[in-house]
């Protein structure tokens, strides 16, 4: 392996790992968030409970004065019908005092009522009281953690930051632009190359570019454009690559509403890969490169279900296991991501290496 390509390797392990910590240093202030957005619920919640508590107290006082108004009133009542001169004044004057009385006595209702209510309300405040001390004491746990965590990872970030600039600088430049152009695309620079295969984008290499490689000569891969190395460590030898058990693949539903196909021959782009999707009695299809990821044309749509609208594309193809949904799609715009590209190229060996395995175990007829 050639020193060049130790340090882009070196260069690719510390890029990874400033990104991991980035990520972590960025995700710490969100949980602190969400903790202080579900305290800042519970202290609504008790002033709520206080504020009910309050409002009783005031309904409460409201009906005690209430109370002695009309008690009040009736011992004017009384002490006027002592100097009426009628029948009919002695009755008005009486059943003004009934009518104070039945007022005295719904008032009193209520009253109790608000006493009952009370031991309920002074429960959700000790409840609520309780709930925002204890996340009170949470999010200082986690404010504490978040500040650790976060001084751990940024010392870890200085170190790796200063180890990815003594490796960069130790690359050519115009290999250090392929290198960050081909990252910013395909999430890493350089693949390492194992059982012939570009092991970035699965892609089987030619036996001259494989021996290229392993002769530590510096080439890019046709397919992804990462930068080749090979590694001798990780080549298992001969007797255990044709011992080594086949890995069986999962089957896609057929009735899928998604479904990815492979059309070795596609008009005139040659290999591709087809998405298809149903949805509301419709149908839609995209067409990407199967080397590059690419999206080829605009996606068309049509009316009924994929194996209806779309017949002749599904001819001669084999079916994939994929169900990213439209959504997802319209978020890639025009190329497929390395990690989404990866698996269809996986998968499609798999569905090739299966077919080989039927095709050759498939009895034959011997003529009589």
């Amino acid at each position: 392996m050639s020193p060049e390509i130790e340090h882009l390797i070196a260069l690719q392990h510390a890029d990874a790992e400033i990104r991991r910590l980035k990520a972590e240093v960025a995700e710490l202030p969100k949980r602190v968030a969400v903790i202080e957005q579900k305290l800042a619920g519970t202290k609504a919640a008790l002033e709520k409970a206080k504020n009910a508590v309050k409002g009783d107290e005031a309904a409460r006082r409201k009906y005690e004065t209430a109370i002695n108004d009309l008690r009040t009133k009736i011992s004017k009542y009384r002490d006027q019908s002592l100097d009426v001169k009628t029948n009919d004044q002695y009755k008005a004057l009486m059943h003004e005092i009934q009518f104070a009385e039945q007022e005295i006595g719904a008032n009193e209702d209520k009253i109790l009522e608000l006493m009952v209510n009370a031991e309920v309300r002074e429960k959700e405040v000790k409840a609520a009281e309780a709930e925002l001390k204890a996340e009170t004491s949470e999010i200082e746990k986690e404010k504490a953690h978040a500040r650790e965590e976060t001084a751990k990872d940024e010392k870890e970030l200085a170190e790796w930051t200063a180890k990815r600039e003594a490796a960069r600088s130790a690359v050519d430049p115009d290999l250090i632009r392929h290198y960050e152009r081909v990252l910013k695309f395909r999430g890493s620079g350089l693949a390492e190359v194992r059982d012939h295969k570009c092991m970035g984008c699965s892609v089987m290499l030619r036996p001259q570019t494989f021996n290229e490689v392993k002769t530590g000569k510096l080439i890019y891969c046709d397919s992804c454009q990462r930068i080749l190395y090979y590694d001798a460590s990780k080549e298992a030898p001969v007797e255990q690559q044709a011992d080594k058990p086949s890995r069986k693949r999962a089957h896609p539903k057929i009735d899928a509403s998604q479904a990815w196909y492979y059309r070795a021959e596609y008009n005139a782009e040659g290999e591709v890969f087809l998405s298809f999707s149903n949805t509301e009695g419709m149908a839609s299809r995209r067409v990407y490169d199967a080397a590059t990821g690419r999206r080829i044309g605009d996606p068309l749509v049509r009316e009924g279900a994929y194996r209806q609208a779309f017949p002749e594309d599904i001819t001669d193809a084999i079916r994939l296991n994929g169900n990213w949904t439209d959504a997802e799609q319209d978020e890639w715009e025009n190329e497929l991501p390395s990690s989404v590209l990866d698996h269809l190229q996986r998968d499609l060996d798999l569905a090739k290496a299966e077919r080989a395995t039927h095709h050759e175990s498939a009895p034959t007829s011997v003529a009589s």
